[in-house]
């Protein structure tokens, strides 16, 4: 018997990667996120086995990341260890197995548009936080 790579789809976002192994009916699934890495494995209804590993392209926040099983698949979302920087590729090595892609229909350029990344700094006119020292106009 042997183990197949699941059809992967990933996308960048400000705070999280997105990862989404295209399993329909998975049972057994298991989605360990490591700091670096994230190791899939489940079997589909005929009971073939899939198992896929990623080496990951930066650090992530495994304890602030998640995993969420639909029929048509299993989708992990990835915090990311430092915030609003860009992805180029999800995987640490500059070589894209077969089995991987980008996923067009949520990928988005954000890189210097401050669309969707909620009200962040300078996106909200407001005074600037109390701190020591005189304020201005005092």
């Amino acid at each position: 018997f042997s183990r197949q790579h699941a059809k992967t789809l990933w996308y960048d976002r400000p705070r999280y990667v997105f990862l989404e192994f295209c399993v329909e009916d998975s049972r057994d699934v298991k989605v360990v996120i490591e700091d670096h890495r994230v190791v899939f494995s489940c079997k589909n209804a005929d009971g073939v086995e899939f198992y896929n590993e990623i080496n990951l392209y930066g650090r992530v926040n495994s304890k602030d990341s998640q995993d969420k099983r639909s029929d048509r698949s299993i989708t992990c979302f990835i915090r990311k260890w430092k915030e609003k920087v860009a992805w180029p590729r999800i995987t640490k090595e500059n070589i894209k197995p077969a089995w991987l892609s980008v996923d067009f229909d949520n990928w988005r350029d954000w890189e210097g548009d401050e669309e969707g990344l909620g009200p962040g700094p300078g996106t909200l006119k407001q005074d600037p936080a109390p701190g020591p020292g005189p304020r201005p106009g005092h």
